[in-house]
């Protein structure tokens, strides 16, 4: 239990003088942080992507079948080729190639319309939404054309992080959030027109530098974006103008370690719970809490059956049952080192993660 309670508050007081000794020393490159955390482990992993030898599984999306949870399917990308769908026994459903798609979301818009997109970097200089339809029965997806969504005359940019929010406006089915690799968010609205869908640019909000991972909160209206060497923003998409105000920025007392990479929610009540973030600089997942921004814990994928994750880049959570195993929730990371296979997406029990931090469950 004490170790447990360590871990959960980091224990970071104790690294703190080795770091500050080893600037003083005018060490080069000092060694990374590495802070505590609880270890969790995988109890499923998905087929490897296709494309061998490559940093080529990006990021996880998860579509739950409430009618039967354990046929719930997840999307993943191959930022190489394209598209797959898994089942939670982690074989592939479906795989459509679809050039460079770097992240992915989805929403089931009404029932029976699952929206798939993800924001597709095939042309550098022209940045474009991928979307696509989810069959939540057979697991297949279909092509629904990829669209451009920034306005003319914009310039040279790259489409990179993805996520989508509930619509906000008469006809939308969805918000589509695109992070383009130089910290532009472009807010588009997805309509349905014609019985195709449309991306209607809206507004942007920019960060200084790199920026990629995303998740919106619908209940508060709030974008979460993690601005890869900084930390994370939070931008209240129910105001006049996209503005961003600090959430939790990579250091020592938040227990973030650059890059940060992919974004999740673990929501409680009306606006309680957790935002998770891949610390990918010392392969951890943090925790903050939504209504504060005070870390919650860290935890790691360790190794096991399925083997530990590193350098993750998209991670994705949901709630709720997902049959045996996963009966309180799902949590997706994507695994950077998968050797000597490809890499692929490792699946972890939320009630793992919830026990092993002790995070308090209330209605």
């Amino acid at each position: 239990m004490a170790d447990r309670v360590a871990n959960k508050v980091f224990g970071l007081g104790a690294l703190l003088p080795a770091l500050a000794l080893s600037a003083c020393a005018g060490v080069p490159t000092p060694p990374r942080p590495f802070y505590p955390a609880v270890d969790v482990a995988a109890i499923a992993e998905t087929t490897p992507v296709g494309t061998a030898a490559a940093d080529a599984a990006d990021d996880p999306a998860i579509w739950r079948n409430a009618a039967n949870p354990a046929a719930s399917l997840i999307v993943g990308t191959d930022k190489k080729a394209g598209l797959y769908a898994y089942g939670l026994d982690g074989k592939v459903r479906d795989f459509i190639a679809a050039g460079l798609l770097n992240n992915v979301d989805l929403r089931e818009v009404r029932p029976g319309m699952i929206l798939v997109a993800a924001s597709d970097r095939s042309d550098r200089a022209n940045p474009k939404i991928a979307l696509f339809r989810l069959d939540g029965t057979t697991g297949k997806l279909s092509a629904l054309g990829a669209q451009t969504f920034l306005p003319a005359g914009h310039g040279p940019a790259e489409a990179y992080g993805f996520c989508m929010g509930a619509g906000m406006g008469s006809g939308e089915l969805a918000r589509a959030y695109v992070v383009l690799k130089d910290g532009t968010v472009a807010e588009s609205a997805l309509m349905e027109q014609g019985g195709a869908v449309q991306a209607q640019f809206l507004r942007k909000v920019k960060f200084a530098t790199q920026s990629e991972g995303c998740v919106v909160d619908d209940r508060t209206g709030t974008l979460y974006v993690a601005e890869e060497d900084v930390g994370i923003w939070r931008v209240d998409l129910r105001s006049a103008a996209l503005t961003a105000a600090a959430f939790a920025m990579v250091g020592p007392d938040k227990g973030l370690v650059d890059d940060v990479e992919g974004l999740a929610l673990a929501p409680q009540g009306a606006d309680g719970g957790w935002l998770v973030a891949s610390s990918q600089g010392d392969n951890a997942y943090a925790l903050f809490d939504l209504k504060t921004a005070a870390p919650a814990g860290r935890f790691r994928i360790a190794a096991g059956e399925f083997g530990a994750t590193s350098e993750t880049d998209g991670i994705e959570l949901i709630l709720g049952d997902f049959g045996a195993g996963f009966s309180e929730g799902l949590f997706v990371a994507q695994d950077g080192d998968n050797a000597p296979s490809a890499q692929n997406f490792k699946l972890v029990p939320w009630e793992s993660v919830r026990t092993a931090l002790i995070l308090k469950v209330t209605d």
